[in-house]
């Protein structure tokens, strides 16, 4: 299991931010927000069945898919870091042109220091999330955001997430609040051959 705890309290940490502008709250988005799925545990039964491993727990592909983004920010940038990405990121998530919602930033308070993560939701699956990226290649204002950040990052990863099938969409939360992010590792031979076991006992 690998854990990291998270600061919900905007990109600065220990810095509340202000209260979302109207175009944020119509489309679901909080600066304090996280996903319910760490407080609405309705679990249904989970059959096992045949198929690919990232089938078996998780919602259909044309439904939501998730983006998480870590980026190890150079000590003495953070600040600039996370003014900047408050400046830019809320707009993506406010123009209807883009399929995508912020969901949540943070800054990691314990394990890697200096990091902010982003995490994004694509309303279509990967089509959304392919005709996001095509746009932004196309968005100036974007791309020298890109420019500019770059010099602020010591290196950057990021991760494709489905949804699980027992847990709730994430909704805007307020805060401020502290999360742990856990990773588990599954044995594929403590699961019956397959993780769908596992699913129904969570």
């Amino acid at each position: 299991r690998a854990a990291h705890v998270l600061s919900c309290q905007g990109l600065s940490a220990g810095v509340p931010r202000p209260p979302p502008t109207d175009p944020l709250s119509r489309r679901g988005y909080s600066r304090d927000a996280e996903g319910s799925w760490f407080r609405s545990l309705f679990v249904h039964k989970v059959d096992p069945r045949k198929d690919a491993h990232s089938n078996l727990l998780s919602k259909k592909e044309t439904s939501n898919l998730y983006k998480i983004q870590f980026h190890n920010v150079k000590p003495e940038c953070l600040d600039a870091y996370n003014s900047l990405t408050e400046e830019v990121l809320p707009k993506l998530h406010s123009d209807a042109d883009y399929p995508c919602d912020l969901v949540g930033n943070w800054n990691t308070w314990y394990g890697e220091q200096d990091q902010a993560v982003h995490l994004w939701r694509f309303s279509g699956g990967y089509p959304a999330l392919m005709d996001c990226m095509n746009k932004l290649k196309q968005n100036k204002e974007y791309l020298d955001f890109r420019k500019e950040r770059s010099r602020m990052l010591l290196s950057r990863r990021n991760q494709l997430l489905l949804e699980f099938s027992f847990w709730n969409e994430p909704l805007p939360r307020q805060g401020p609040n502290i999360y742990e992010l856990r990773t588990y590792k599954l044995k594929v031979s403590s699961c019956g051959g397959q993780p769908a076991p596992w699913g129904g006992l969570w």
